[in-house]
């Protein structure tokens, strides 16, 4: 998966914001005192790699990592600048969760947040669902960027 360039300065209107918020949700910029619950929620739902960069993005002021919570319950989460300044990413929604327009308005805020500190495009990262970001915001294939920044991370050993 090669990355993607998204431009920041005329994202389009994403109508999920309305339908996630008319279905109770809340989309907002998490806080710090959040980071341990946050980080534990990443850790059980999805990788541990993704928990480092959580923490990344947990650690800058002001935080760089956007949540979607439902009546005190954390839903998903989305974050730029974690792994290199000008990357969106990780993002994931609670598999019960899923289809409701929740990762849509995550990336939208996220995206936004990353236009008001100042930026002009967003780079994502290894993108796993191209086609959804290339229909909802336009994004271009960056050419010869596999393997990408990724490219020698240290993985645990594998056990025999």
């Amino acid at each position: 998966m090669g990355d993607l360039l998204v431009r920041l300065y005329d994202l389009p209107d994403i109508a999920s914001e309305a339908k996630v918020q008319a279905a109770g949700v809340t989309v907002r910029r998490a806080l710090p005192p959040e980071r341990h619950v946050v980080t534990a929620w990443v850790g059980k739902h999805f990788s541990p790699f993704w928990v480092s960069e959580v923490e990344a993005a947990m650690s800058r002021l002001p935080v760089t990592c956007w949540i979607a919570v439902k009546d005190n319950q954390l839903l998903g989460f989305a974050c730029h600048d974690a792994t290199a300044k000008g990357f969106f990413g990780p993002t994931g929604v609670d598999e019960a969760a899923r289809g409701q327009g929740i990762g849509e308005a995550l990336l939208i805020a996220t995206l936004r947040g990353m236009r008001e500190a100042g930026y002009a495009y967003a780079v994502i990262g290894g993108a796993g669902p191209v086609e959804f970001y290339q229909k909802r915001l336009d994004a271009m294939v960056i050419p010869k960027s596999e393997p990408g920044i990724y490219n020698g991370m240290l993985r645990p050993p594998k056990s025999d």
